[in-house]
């Protein structure tokens, strides 16, 4: 199976901590991040994976190098301008082809979720995407998820009436599986974002589901989000192939 970690952002929230180092190689429990993030895909059977670079593409490059030693057979997408993670997707078409569905990761998680039983759910459904779900108040980014799991709405920076109605509101996690299908509805011609550009206007025309966070999940997207990850990690909270490895 087949699977995108994006790794072309800048990383601008985290500071000094990312002026000269790329978020995926940020040390977590004594290895970069993205080390774990490949681990974890090739544990749920991901063996080709593609990494959409950008901003200090040659480090990451000189750290994954060709993926054997993480399992994995790594293709290289470099984006001379940033195309978004919709765009970072349509750019791999070929890449995509004959794939029954494949998976898309952001680059800055460090998560342990079951991606077995999402797939299963995925195809029990007929979904052409399905995201991972986590609660989130606050967030400015909104899910909406029916009983039956399906999404029935994108909100971007929900207004006070819509957090009230929402007190314990879905967030997308960056973890989602998609069917071929959904390169039809990426643009070509810009630079275009998943859910609020592909995701949201199919909503009334095809399945698009939500699956519920289970495991651990943390987005590194702030100086206190990495110690968070850090901790996890060291603690335990986090149960990715990583740990596992070390318990055995």
């Amino acid at each position: 199976m087949k699977a995108l970690v994006l790794c072309a952002g800048l990383g601008t929230r985290l500071g000094e901590l990312t002026r000269e180092t790329p978020k995926p190689l940020l040390p977590v429990g004594g290895e970069p991040l993205i080390a774990h993030t490949l681990r974890y895909l090739a544990h749920h059977g991901f063996d080709r994976v593609a990494i959409n670079l950008h901003f200090k593409a040659a480090l990451i490059r000189a750290y994954v190098g060709t993926g054997e030693r993480f399992g994995i057979e790594v293709t290289y997408s470099p984006e001379e301008r940033l195309l978004g993670t919709a765009g970072a997707v349509k750019r791999l078409a070929d890449f995509w082809e004959g794939e029954r569905e494949f998976l898309v990761v952001y680059g800055d998680l460090l998560v342990d979720e079951d991606l077995g039983t999402m797939l299963r759910l995925h195809r029990a459904r007929g979904a052409v995407t399905t995201l991972l779900l986590h609660r989130r108040p606050g967030s400015n980014s909104l899910v909406r998820m029916a009983a039956d799991g399906r999404i029935t709405a994108f909100i971007e920076h929900p207004t006070e009436e819509e957090r009230r109605a929402m007190p314990r509101p879905w967030v997308n996690s960056g973890v989602q599986i998609l069917g071929p299908s959904i390169l039809d509805a990426i643009p070509d011609d810009r630079p275009s974002d998943l859910p609020r550009d592909v995701y949201a206007p199919l909503l009334e025309r095809v399945p698009v589901f939500g699956h519920p966070l289970a495991g651990y999940r943390c987005a590194i997207d702030s100086p206190a989000r990495y110690a968070e990850a850090r901790v996890a990690f060291d603690t335990g909270r986090y149960r990715g192939p990583s740990r596992q490895g070390e318990e055995q």
